[in-house]
């Protein structure tokens, strides 16, 4: 954000456009300041403003506060499920019960059993078979009994190994996805908590409040505008003749009405086109009109103690 840059570009021009020869000492220009205003993403009534204008800040200080109920709730929700996506991935990974396990493992014992039972049978009956005592379709029925046992076996058996390895494992990926997608909404739960509540990203003078508590605070929405020192820079404004001797890096001397002692800046900046044209073809005697901005910054230290919106003269450091 600009301080007055209108009014006083105008009132240094009109100086500047006012004097055909200048001196090559001394430049008029003012200090500006760029604001950064804090705001939170999401809207809200303001609950708690932490600051007050005119306060110094540093990193991390509290400056307000929303309302945040809603996105509590929606915390709370996104964490129960979350919890719920990785029980039922702990759940597929265990396989059956151990009661459903016991159950399984006795019906396997049982056709054990009965294949064994049969298959002594048919061994007795063979013998006796091969001593011409019995006929032929006894030692048929046996042999077909032992093998309808012993087919029997293999299907609790089968389920019995299918109950220990646990869930298939495309229905396991399919839950862990599951967890993947409660785990991002819980992110995103957590991080609209989060932005209820802002602070300040560097030190800082808070420059302005714009909203009191218990007002509703639109989204991105400015609570509180504060001023960097190293946001606040010099701004000047230099005739054409003089514009080409300046380069980014140069040191100027900065005095300011009622400060005894100038301050130091580099100049940072060099607008490439002027801000004062005359409405008239160029010419050698209207060219000294033509006046160009440079911003020059200075030392957050110094800068510290400065306001936007001071007028001040540049001249080349010594």
């Amino acid at each position: 954000m600009r301080f007055a840059a209108p009014i006083v570009a105008a009132v240094v021009m009109a100086g500047l456009a006012g004097c055909r020869e200048r001196a090559a000492s001394g430049w008029q220009g003012y200090l500006e300041a760029e604001f950064v205003h804090v705001a939170a993403p999401i809207a809200g009534r303001l609950d708690r403003l932490a600051v007050q204008k005119g306060a110094r800040v540093t990193r991390g200080t509290e400056l307000f506060s929303l309302e945040r109920a809603s996105e509590l709730a929606a915390q709370r929700e996104a964490g129960e499920r979350l919890r719920s996506a990785q029980a039922r991935v702990e759940d597929l990974k265990k396989g059956s019960r151990p009661s459903e396990l016991a159950a399984l493992e006795a019906r396997v014992e049982q056709a054990r059993a009965a294949a064994d039972l049969s298959r002594r049978e048919l061994a007795r009956l063979e013998a006796l078979f091969a001593s011409g005592t019995i006929a032929a379709s006894e030692i048929d029925r046996a042999r077909l009994t032992h093998e309808r046992n012993a087919r029997a076996l293999e299907e609790p058996a089968a389920q019995l190994a299918t109950a220990q390895l646990g869930g298939r494992t495309d229905a396991i990926a399919a839950a862990e996805a599951e967890v993947a997608a409660a785990t991002a909404a819980r992110e995103r739960a957590d991080w609209s908590v989060a932005q209820k509540t802002q602070g300040a990203a560097q030190d800082a003078l808070v420059f302005d409040t714009l909203f009191r508590e218990g007002e509703f605070v639109a989204v991105g929405a400015p609570v509180v505008s504060l001023l960097p020192p190293e946001n606040l820079k010099v701004r000047f404004f230099v005739p054409e003749a003089e514009f080409a001797a300046l380069k980014p890096g140069d040191r100027v001397r900065v005095t300011i009405t009622g400060r005894s002692a100038a301050i130091e800046a580099r100049v940072s900046y060099l607008s490439p086109r002027p801000e004062f044209t005359p409405p008239i073809l160029y010419n050698r005697d209207n060219r000294a009109k033509l006046v160009f901005l440079i911003e020059a910054a200075i030392d957050p230290a110094v800068a510290r103690d400065l306001h936007p919106g001071q007028p001040v003269d540049v001249s080349r450091a010594p």
